[in-house]
């Protein structure tokens, strides 16, 4: 089976053209301020107009409220919604509309107890900061679910991570940065290229 793929905080349409011409699963655009990737509905649906249907389009919030969701949901209708997994179990939800729910890392994670019948993001204790959660949890975690990696990856690292890890998936943001909020296309291919190098046996 495929790395899953993840590129999160789109804001323009050539660094979405180079994840989609690379091969990337899902792009994730993100509705919560103050964050400097944020997108407003209307702009997300102008980026994601020309995303083939088979690349996942991920609505990217952190502690969303019903309504706030809802807003979002009307205007840009995502594949898939990314939130808190305790925000995102209280939310009514499409049934057409996939979950990705967030973990964060921290010291008193039960690993051993751990277990969910979808993919799940194991992020660590804060987003967007390009921090590592520890690889050994997210090792242990991934043994029991599908878990997709997140924060502190990037090209030169992401294959490492994927080889001890051995993860469902990876997600990426600030590590194909230029600058906080701007993708930076070169980096994006680079990144996926070695995530599934990394996955491809050898």
């Amino acid at each position: 089976m495929s790395l899953f793929v993840k590129i999160c905080g789109l804001t323009d349409p050539e660094t979405i053209e180079a994840a989609v011409e690379e091969g990337v699963d899902a792009l994730g655009f993100n509705f919560y301020p103050p964050s400097p990737r944020y997108l407003s509905p209307q702009r997300a649906v102008e980026l994601a107009g020309p995303v083939p249907r088979q690349v996942q389009r991920v609505a990217v919030m952190l502690r969303p409220q019903q309504a706030d969701w809802e807003e979002v949901f009307d205007s840009f209708k995502p594949d898939s919604l990314q939130a808190d997994a305790d925000r995102l179990a209280g939310l009514r939800l499409p049934e057409r509309i996939g979950k990705l729910p967030v973990y964060r890392d921290h010291e008193q994670f039960d690993t051993e107890k751990f277990s969910l019948d979808i993919p799940c993001l194991f992020e660590s204790a804060v987003s967007g900061k390009g921090r590592p959660p520890s690889w050994e949890r997210a090792a242990l975690l991934a043994r029991r679910a599908r878990v997709v990696l997140a924060g502190g990856l990037d090209p030169g690292n992401v294959g490492e991570a994927v080889r001890r890890v051995r993860p469902w998936g990876v997600d990426v943001s600030s590590g194909v940065e230029s600058a906080p909020g701007v993708k930076d296309p070169h980096k994006v291919r680079a990144f996926i290229r070695a995530a599934r190098q990394a996955h491809t046996p050898s």
